[in-house]
């Protein structure tokens, strides 16, 4: 194994992607077992990998259309799937919610999840190896992560009760990921 060849598998900046991977994984399963805060921190600890995963690849010239698509699987576990499953559960335990209101909230989440994975494959179809963008087009999958972390602080924090109003804005921002917004990378 050699951290700083391209063409390996666990280099450097692929093996902070596999840490992402990691964190997103272990946060569903806090999730599931209704421990918020630990899957936050991990959530906060995945996004933290996704953020030097890309700035080792570009130092170290690491930059291979496996590691675009690796870093692609990561964001969807991490910034898809399991902001969804934090947000589901969580309007389930801190408000009463009916069964049609799981249901709606279910299938909302289903469309997020699917919005999610269009736009990085869309993103994954536009982008060069080695190359960052100036702007993103429409809201990058860890904002939208961001965006359901606040609808869950709102949830929590009983700000907003309704599952119905949450599916509402669940909906606002799956539509944003794959919209004409232009969002400045960083």
């Amino acid at each position: 194994m050699n951290l700083f060849d391209k063409d390996d598998r666990f280099n450097i900046a692929n093996l902070v992607t596999y840490m992402n991977i990691t964190a997103g994984v272990m946060a569903i399963y806090f999730i599931v077992k209704g421990d918020f805060f630990t899957a936050i921190v991990l959530a906060w600890i995945g996004g933290a990998c996704d953020i030097m995963d890309g700035k080792l690849a570009r130092k170290y010239k690491l930059s291979t259309e496996f590691g675009i698509q690796l870093d692609s699987f990561a964001d969807f576990l991490s910034f898809v799937v399991m902001p969804t499953f934090l947000l589901f559960y969580a309007v389930k335990q801190y408000s009463a919610i009916s069964w049609l209101e799981e249901l709606v909230l279910g299938l909302v989440f289903i469309w997020y999840i699917i919005n999610g994975l269009r736009r990085l494959v869309e993103f994954n179809l536009k982008v060069d190896v080695g190359e960052a963008l100036k702007y993103f087009e429409g809201v990058p999958t860890p904002l939208g992560a961001i965006l359901l972390w606040v609808l869950y602080l709102f949830t929590a924090y009983g700000i907003i009760t309704s599952g119905y109003i949450i599916a509402l804005l669940v909906m606002v921002v799956a539509w944003s990921l794959n919209s004409t917004l232009k969002i400045p990378h960083p």
